[in-house]
């Protein structure tokens, strides 16, 4: 039987998704190595300042909404194996990028692109953030989809909100703090008193982050449901 057939939808839905998934945690590790503010934002009269965080949280939306329809039409094993190849990849461009700080520059009068003391400075730091997401990401995924799972069986695969809010409350704990302590506080990068401001301000933003995504899961559960309807 082969597989890979044209008309085999289940299986190219799961191949692009796990592609889109992949493509989101990697990314979020090479781009946290910088600090951002959040703009101010007035709602119903009450004010809420602006908060620092990683730049590295922008993926984190589709990482979240991915995960969710993985683990609903796939499975908490079939998420969990592929958060260990995923793991496995961050650490294979954790040594790509390690490799590529060791080989000099070779600087260009007149050229734009990065000497050795800018390229170490960005690159450099993400080697740390990538140690460090190695184990919250695995950790925090093996946690979600086991959460997960275990809310849909509770719940009779009703409430679809539940289950995917639910999961995200625990497993990001782990990976806020995991991340930002060895990635940041550990190399000396960001001050332990910075990190307890930081941390839960992270961490804040990916459960709203995870709530406001709720609609975009039922949208995602029925657009899945409609595609995979005609593979039939």
């Amino acid at each position: 039987m082969n597989l890979f057939q044209t008309n085999n939808r289940y299986l190219w839905l799961f191949v692009f998704l796990s592609g889109l998934f992949i493509t989101s945690v990697v990314t979020a590790e090479l781009i946290s190595n910088k600090l951002i503010e959040t703009p101010e934002i007035y709602f119903l009269g009450i004010t809420v300042e602006a908060q620092t965080t990683i730049v590295g949280i922008l993926p984190w939306p589709f990482v979240f909404l991915i995960t969710d329809l993985l683990n609903e039409f796939y499975g908490k094993k079939v998420v969990k194996r592929l958060s260990w190849i995923t793991s496995i990849l961050i650490l294979y461009c954790f040594f790509i990028v390690g490799l590529s700080l060791q080989i000099p520059a070779k600087e260009i009068k007149g050229s734009l692109l990065a000497d050795d003391a800018s390229y170490n400075l960005v690159f450099g730091q993400t080697q740390m953030v990538i140690l460090g997401s190695i184990l919250a990401f695995l950790v925090s995924q093996l946690l979600d989809a086991s959460i997960f799972s275990w809310i849909k069986s509770k719940t009779k695969n009703k409430f679809i909100w539940l289950r995917s809010t639910g999961s995200t409350v625990f497993s990001q704990i782990i990976d806020t703090y995991i991340v930002l302590y060895i990635g940041f506080v550990l190399p000396g990068s960001l001050s332990f008193r910075d990190f307890l401001s930081i941390a839960p301000t992270n961490y804040i933003l990916k459960l709203l982050i995870a709530i406001l995504l709720t609609p975009f899961i039922y949208l995602g559960h029925a657009a899945i449901n409609a595609y995979l309807k005609k593979n039939n």
